[in-house]
């Protein structure tokens, strides 16, 4: 089905927008706009996609993506270009904790049941895995984690516990660094369970931290399974330190778009909890 905007005179097709105008091309402004739109659904947007969708060329678009970085509307990328302003921005735990609240539960108590009696486990500084600790009761299970803030809550549910320590993170209640990664390397793990900021089909799991990310990359290199713990709102987001592709980890999350997750089951597997 054909659909025409006669507004802007600006073709569009169902399935696939043909930003073409009725003979003639879109103009700068009109090309700006577009991309702008594009990055605020999908967060991210490519050179190529962008050259076969505004029939514009490739040195046009990266003209576009330059000048449009200059107004600070975006941030370039190898490829292509990612909303600005967020891939630094790192929440305090306590912002974090009330955020999602009862999706953070909803996800926690779907990863608590992955777990067998007798499991040695690595958990996560994070939000999301704290909200597993009350269902991890009468487990038998041995947990490593490398967050402060887990340590009460699984010394009350007597769940038995080894803290890595290192550089004390307060902003997330996390060790981190050098001192960090030598106690994760002692332990070897049935399953561990990592917090992301977000997740992209192409830029994988990501975190503002390259400290917490290498860590994260670490548990998961020492564990049988690998588990991410996320809730809708990190989709498409994009962090400034990778930890891993999607491929690399299994995802639980409490719902996600159809599409989306057609595209992420293509990568890796995927639990919905609302599915």
């Amino acid at each position: 089905m054909i659909l025409i905007d006669i507004s802007s005179n600006i073709i569009f097709n169902r399935n696939i927008t043909l930003f073409k105008k009725a003979g003639d091309y879109l103009l700068t402004n009109e090309r700006h706009a577009y991309i702008l739109k594009k990055l605020e659904k999908k967060r991210t947007v490519k050179i190529q996609e962008l050259v076969e969708e505004t029939a514009a060329s490739e040195s046009t678009i990266r003209r576009d993506l330059t000048e449009l970085e200059s107004q600070q509307k975006l941030e370039r990328v190898f490829g292509g270009a990612i909303l600005t302003g967020h891939i630094l921005k790192e929440q305090s735990l306590t912002e974090k904790s009330t955020q999602n609240l009862s999706e953070k539960v909803q996800v926690a108590q779907a990863a608590a049941e992955l777990i067998k009696k007798g499991d040695s486990i690595f958990l996560d500084a994070g939000t999301t895995t704290f909200q597993m600790i009350p269902f991890l009761e009468n487990k038998d299970l041995v947990v490593v984690t490398n967050g402060l803030n887990l340590v009460d809550a699984l010394n009350e549910y007597g769940i038995k516990t080894y803290l890595t320590g290192g550089l004390y993170k307060s902003k997330t209640s996390a060790f981190v660094g050098s001192q960090t990664v030598q106690a994760i390397k002692n332990y070897r793990f049935d399953i561990c369970f990592l917090g992301v900021n977000g997740l992209h089909e192409e830029y994988g799991y990501t975190t503002p931290d390259p400290e917490e990310a290498a860590i994260k990359q670490l548990a998961s290199s020492l564990s049988r399974k690998s588990f991410v713990l996320a809730d809708h709102s990190k989709i498409n987001q994009v962090s400034f330190a990778k930890i891993m592709d999607l491929e690399n980890a299994m995802l639980i999350i409490d719902s996600i778009p159809t599409e989306t997750l057609d595209i992420f089951r293509k990568k890796t597997s995927v639990k919905v909890v609302h599915e």
